[in-house]
Parts: structure tokens; C-alpha cells; sequence
């Protein structure tokens, strides 16, 4: 049961900082002169960040035996 527990805290983890970075994206698109370096990578964490997320939560579903 506490790998179950440290999953979802994984997840809610992982979650804040995905919505961190989208506010960050979003504030970074909105700027004048934009470091196109910084923000690709920025998406390509977040992008990380999602599949994470999905692997984890995958990871919560129980198997069923066939």
C-alpha cells in the first residue's frame, strides 16, 4: 500500500510542476523578445513531465489476470 502512496505523491508532484511550466511557457510566449532555447526545452520537460504522469497513473492500474 505504500508504493501505491508514493505513486500518488509522484504524480501530484509531477502535476505542480507541469502547471508550473505552462504558466511559465505562457508568460515566456508573451514576451517581446523570446528565448526560443529556454522555451523549446521548457515544452520538452513539460511533454517529459506528461508522459511521467501517464506511466505513473498506468502503473496504479491493477493487472488482470487473462
Amino acid at each position: 500500500m505504500t508504493e501505491t502512496a508514493d505513486i500518488v505523491q509522484q504524480i501530484a508532484q509531477l502535476r505542480c510542476e507541469h502547471r508550473e511550466l505552462d504558466e511559465a511557457i505562457a508568460q515566456m510566449s508573451q514576451e517581446v523578445w523570446v528565448d526560443q532555447l529556454q522555451l523549446g526545452r521548457m515544452k520538452k520537460r513539460k511533454l517529459r513531465i506528461k508522459d511521467m504522469i501517464a506511466w505513473l497513473e498506468n502503473r496504479l492500474i491493477p493487472d488482470l489476470e487473462a
